[in-house]
């Protein structure tokens, strides 16, 4: 058998399936009674990914890790865990759902911490839409475009607020597939009458899909 090339296909190939091993039988759970199809987080299984979708291909799955959080009017940073869903029903756009809970400096959990949900939609000009709606209260539009074939930068372009939530004026976010196909993006807040600047980080490996 011939070893693979470092950097190769042959290689990376080899690598995917290495991380697949514990991940491929692993998917959402399923309803069997649905009457439409039920949202899947793997390529193996369910409806066929639309052809839309395939520029953020890589992403569909489940991913959890920690990440960090700062910004110069709490006191910090702190840390969190966090899961992050990526998956798709057969139509051209991604179900994204994310949720987090603080750790403290051992990495015990503390308690839930912040929830978002929404939708990537890609479009035939390579621009991306996504929209999301957070427990706090904020609802946001974003547009974007891939980067790479691994990598997704978006900033909002509107941004909509309950009169009990938090003061937040725009958003960036980057995501990207680092480490032989792990799931990291920063994200940079203006809120609270601060300018755009770091505010969340994380690093998260795929446990579906």
């Amino acid at each position: 058998m011939t070893t693979p090339i470092p950097g190769s296909g042959d290689e990376a190939i080899r690598l995917a399936e290495e991380r697949a091993a514990a991940t491929r039988a692993r998917n959402l759970p399923q309803f069997t009674d649905m009457p439409v199809p039920g949202d899947t987080a793997n390529l193996r299984e369910g409806a066929n990914l639309n052809d839309a979708l395939l520029s953020v291909l890589p992403l569909v799955g489940v991913w959890r890790g920690e990440g960090e959080i700062v910004y110069p009017t709490i006191d910090g940073p702190f840390r969190f865990g966090q899961q992050i869903t990526f998956a798709h029903d057969g139509r051209p756009f991604l179900v994204y759902e994310a949720r987090s809970w603080l750790l403290n400096e051992a990495g015990e959990v503390i308690r839930p911490a912040a929830r978002e949900q929404g939708f990537w939609r890609p479009q035939p000009d390579d621009t991306i839409e996504l929209l999301l709606t957070h427990n706090t209260g904020i609802v946001e539009l974003y547009y974007g475009k891939p980067r790479t074939q691994t990598s997704w930068e978006f900033e909002t372009d509107a941004v909509i607020r309950t009169a009990s939530a938090k003061d937040v004026t725009a958003s960036q976010r980057l995501y990207g597939i680092v480490n032989n196909g792990d799931l990291a993006y920063v994200e940079e807040r203006a809120m609270v009458g601060q300018k755009l600047q770091p505010h969340a980080s994380a690093h998260l490996k795929r446990v579906v899909g």
